[in-house]
């Protein structure tokens, strides 16, 4: 390959090469219409976390797509380990993708696209990082609705951001770091590649509906059930998120992260709280658990085919 490996790899046509080097065609409907899917797994010291449950999530979305690669998820799983081997990074971001592709010359029907599967590796990416954890993070509630269910369906994950990337630019004109979009009822949903749980009296809740349901999200939520503190999946109005005790979103991007001002006010007495603590610790020892976890085997590396 000619540029740095640890800067990132992708897998292009089978082959992998330098993600500064990774292509897609004009021409393909992933690009000219976000006519795709993808999923986000992350690796940790070494270790895929949670692969399973990310591979789940990616073939359900192509087959409501009615996408189709010539991968099993098997095949799949081995492209991604492959390029983090190939990468030599031991904490990573790796991304799975599979758009419509081009149809045939002159047709606007997808029947006729070939669909294409492409992925990439490159160092970890946090919504927060762990030195913005101890403050812990600024978020809007935004005036931006997000895509209807009924339009745009949110369990499958899509490239839609539109919205939400409105919202990112209210947040930094009202000098906060992130935001939260709402539904029509004014009822928190998602953010950008984030879902949001609060916490009043002991009590967790997240919203239920209007979300994409991330591994991260279920996660917290089998944690939440095997310490007593069950969480409840529910509508969760604006004014709830401003007078809550504490409030976290979790992301693949960073795991559980605390939120200690909303709006310009103050969650509590503007620290992390302890619930959003055990929390996150919890989440990141399960980083050690080896029924969660698959090493990466960089030995494979000199195996695995590169691009010129």
């Amino acid at each position: 390959m000619n540029a740095d490996p640890g800067a990132g790899v992708a897998l292009i046509e089978d082959e992998i090469v330098p993600v500064a080097e990774a292509r897609l065609p004009i021409l393909d409907w992933g690009f000219l219409h976000s006519d795709a899917t993808y999923d986000v797994a992350h690796v940790w010291q070494g270790r895929f976390f949670r692969l399973e449950e990310h591979l789940d999530r990616f073939f359900a979305g192509m087959d409501a797509l009615r996408m189709y690669i010539p991968h099993d998820r098997e095949a799949v799983s081995n492209r991604l380990h492959d390029l983090v081997a190939a990468s030599g990074l031991r904490d990573a971001y790796v991304e799975m993708i599979c758009t419509r592709g081009q149809p045939r010359a002159g047709s606007r029907d997808p029947r006729t696209c070939t669909n294409r599967f492409l992925a990439f590796a490159v160092p970890f990416v946090w919504i927060a990082d762990p030195a913005k954890q101890e403050t812990g993070l600024h978020l809007t509630i935004s005036r931006m609705q997000r895509i209807p269910p009924a339009s745009v369906d949110p369990t499958v994950k899509n490239y839609h951001w539109l919205d939400m990337v409105q919202a990112l630019f209210e947040a930094y004109d009202r000098g906060a770091e992130t935001a939260i979009t709402v539904d029509a009822e004014d009822n928190v949903v998602e953010g950008p590649g984030f879902n949001l749980f609060v916490v009043q009296g002991g009590d967790l809740a997240t919203p239920a509906t209007g979300v994409l349901p991330g591994v991260t999200r279920r996660t917290v939520i089998e944690l939440g059930d095997a310490h007593g503190r069950g969480v409840q999946a529910q509508s969760v109005r604006a004014d709830t998120v401003r007078g809550a005790d504490e409030v976290f979103i979790t992301s693949t991007a960073g795991g559980v992260m605390p939120v200690t001002r909303v709006d310009g006010a103050l969650i509590g007495d503007g620290k992390p709280g302890p619930v959003t603590r055990a929390l996150r610790d919890a989440y990141w020892r399960l980083h050690e658990e080896p029924w969660y976890t698959q090493a990466v085997s960089y030995e494979r590396a000199a195996g695995v085919r590169h691009g010129d």
